[in-house]
């Protein structure tokens, strides 16, 4: 588990393509029959992919957590973006399709997933944070999700926001989770852009081929920087960065955000004109 430590935003103004990309991407989200995480400690958010092939992988808490087990003190969500998996937590198997989620309580100690198919294997995508309470775990899909159109053509940025894990669908203690997909044509996310300094965000870029790229912006409203992704990397977004970007074709992505606040539209709207 990489450990990433806070950053101030005066000290990212001098970092380098570099530095940005080590301090903020996640290049490889997914590893085949492994868990792959990165521990922030912007709101102690742990993020990252498990992507079993032919055996069942298990979640150990490790010494980074100082815990019994893995949710000992945490909560978390899983949205799977590849073939059919199963997840089982206590004894109780979790069937979690392709774009299915789950949330899964503080206080679950046996936690493994795995795929149906070893030729279809699944890919889960993981965002854990800190927890006070028991929530019961549960899984959404589509269904269940609330579903709000957003965006124009003109604008190029005609999406589906998916809200998942979301104070309307279910109780958690700090955890937001959803995908949002944007439609042929369109390439902008989040922009006209924002801050929220109630609670930080993580990005996931997917559904993207090969030589499709994402510019993903960050830092301050006045000190912007970008960071180039390519398909199933994720970014880290601290409170004080914006979270906007272009792709050069369609994509899509899962957003997670944890902190005091789980009101979604508690944001920072920040005036083009004040962009720089």
């Amino acid at each position: 588990m990489k450990i990433i430590y806070a950053h101030h935003p005066e000290d990212v103004k001098n970092y380098t393509t570099d530095k940005l990309r080590e301090q903020f991407l996640m290049e490889k989200v997914f590893v085949p029959n492994e868990a792959t995480f990165s521990y922030s400690h912007v709101d102690r958010i742990i993020y990252g992919g498990i992507q079993p092939i032919d055996r069942q992988v298990t979640l150990d808490a490790g010494k980074e957590l100082a815990a019994q087990y893995f949710l000992e003190r945490r909560e978390m969500g899983v949205i799977n973006i590849g073939g059919p998996g199963r997840i089982h937590c206590d004894g109780t198997a979790f069937e979690v399709g392709n774009k299915e989620a789950l949330y899964i309580g503080r206080g679950t100690q046996d936690l493994s997933f795995e795929s149906v198919d070893s030729e279809n294997p699944a890919k889960f995508y993981v965002n854990c944070c800190p927890a006070h309470k028991t929530y019961p775990t549960t899984k959404i899909d589509l269904e269940k999700a609330i579903q709000r159109p957003m965006g124009t053509d003109e604008n190029m940025n005609k999406r589906v926001i998916n809200q998942y894990i979301h104070p309307d669908v279910l109780d958690t203690c700090q955890l937001s989770m959803g995908m949002t997909v944007l439609e042929e044509g369109s390439g902008w996310n989040t922009m006209p852009c924002h801050t929220h300094e109630r609670r930080m965000e993580v990005y996931f870029y997917f559904n993207m081929e090969e030589d499709t790229r994402v510019f993903h912006l960050m830092g301050q409203p006045q000190e912007t920087r970008h960071i180039v992704m390519a398909n199933e990397q994720a970014v880290l977004s601290p409170s004080w960065s914006i979270h906007s970007g272009i792709g050069t074709k369609q994509y899509t992505f899962i957003w997670g955000m944890c902190g005091e606040n789980l009101d979604f539209d508690d944001m920072d709207h920040v005036a083009m004109q004040d962009l720089k």
